[in-house]
């Protein structure tokens, strides 16, 4: 009998009718298959890290704030003060943040990691975001930092993000891939109709400049991508690699997904999709690929605030299949339910 089969009956022994606790059940049965393990472990080590740069083509009027927010931001972050720091003390994780390509010079900090390839991206409405090259960095800097994570003990990772103009940037690396523009465009700060077409254009420009090859993620990062974003893709690459699960967060994170996704399909199978964000394109492109979002609060903050609250569910999946008396166990009589269904 295969692992997974193994899980899945035990799953289906727990002191419940099957499929009784839904979603809960497959985190477990993912887990398990992660941790290549029919119970799987509780972690000792959750952490979320913050990547952070600046996107040129806010230059074209498409966000609501202007670019100064996103080493203010960092400031916040490495003080302790934003969304991300709250939510991270309420479920035991630890905040590292990364930057990618702010533009702005940080002093050393011990929760910050100085992996910057650029000043910003160049406005991508106008020709590539970054070089080849660039890009190709983008993901060995961020296997690096998941390296360095997964060597110093975590076993529970997440990312975040943070820069001003990053949704126009995600909806473009979706757009470069196939999705269609209206299916995904929406705010990410609050940004009225003009604003929106701005956005639009911003997009539609940026690719018909470009003409990124959907068939090659690493050219639709240099065209349309940024930084944080590339970083992230390596990042989860990396954490793959290495068989420690991760949890993405909102529309960009996923679009740095999409990137590693394109690169390796196998990193679907040690991903979490924390949240759908209230932006509308996220469902799209998570129903696209299947991956289910744990929670849906209709958040769009970012910064890794919807991966770190689905964190504690994904725990209690572990605590669950760890904990619950088999109906051998608890001499409980089994129902006639028990097998007829199967965990999906």
């Amino acid at each position: 009998m295969d692992l997974k089969q193994k899980v899945i009956d035990r799953l289906n022994n727990l002191t419940k009718p099957v499929r009784s606790l839904g979603y809960l059940e497959d985190i477990a049965l993912k887990m398990a298959l992660i941790q290549n393990k029919e119970i799987p472990e509780l972690f000792n080590d959750k952490r979320v890290y913050v990547f952070a740069s600046d996107h040129g083509v806010v230059e074209n009027g498409v966000s609501a704030y202007p670019k100064d927010v996103t080493y203010q931001m960092v400031f916040n972050f490495l003080n302790g003060g934003a969304a991300i720091n709250v939510f991270s003390r309420h479920v035991g994780a630890k905040v590292y943040v990364v930057d990618a390509g702010v533009d702005y010079d940080f002093q050393d900090n011990h929760s910050l990691i100085k992996m910057k390839v650029g000043y910003g991206t160049k406005d991508f409405t106008k020709g590539p975001a970054m070089s080849r090259e660039e890009a190709e960095k983008c993901i060995e800097l961020g296997k690096k930092i998941a390296r360095e994570a997964i060597e110093e003990g975590a076993d529970l990772l997440a990312v975040g993000d943070m820069g001003i103009g990053n949704t126009t940037t995600a909806s473009a690396i979706a757009v470069a891939f196939g999705y269609n523009i209206d299916d995904i465009i929406d705010i990410g700060t609050p940004l009225d109709s003009e604003g929106i077409k701005r956005k639009r254009e911003a997009i539609l420009r940026a690719i018909e400049v470009n003409r990124p090859d959907p068939n090659d993620p690493i050219d639709v990062l240099s065209k349309v991508g940024g930084y944080c974003i590339g970083e992230m893709a390596g990042f989860i690459l990396e954490a793959a690699h290495s068989k420690v699960p991760v949890v993405i967060d909102g529309f960009p994170t996923t679009s740095a997904f999409l990137i590693s996704y394109y690169l390796d399909k196998d990193v679907i199978n040690y991903v979490f999709s924390g949240h759908k964000s209230y932006v509308k394109g996220h469902k799209v492109i998570l129903d696209s690929l299947n991956l289910r979002p744990i929670l849906d609060l209709d958040m769009r903050l970012g910064e890794g605030t919807g991966a770190v609250l689905s964190m504690p569910l994904i725990e209690a999946a572990i605590k669950m299949i760890r904990e619950m008396a088999t109906f051998d166990s608890a001499n409980v009589s089994k129902g006639i339910d028990q097998n007829l269904e199967d965990v999906k």
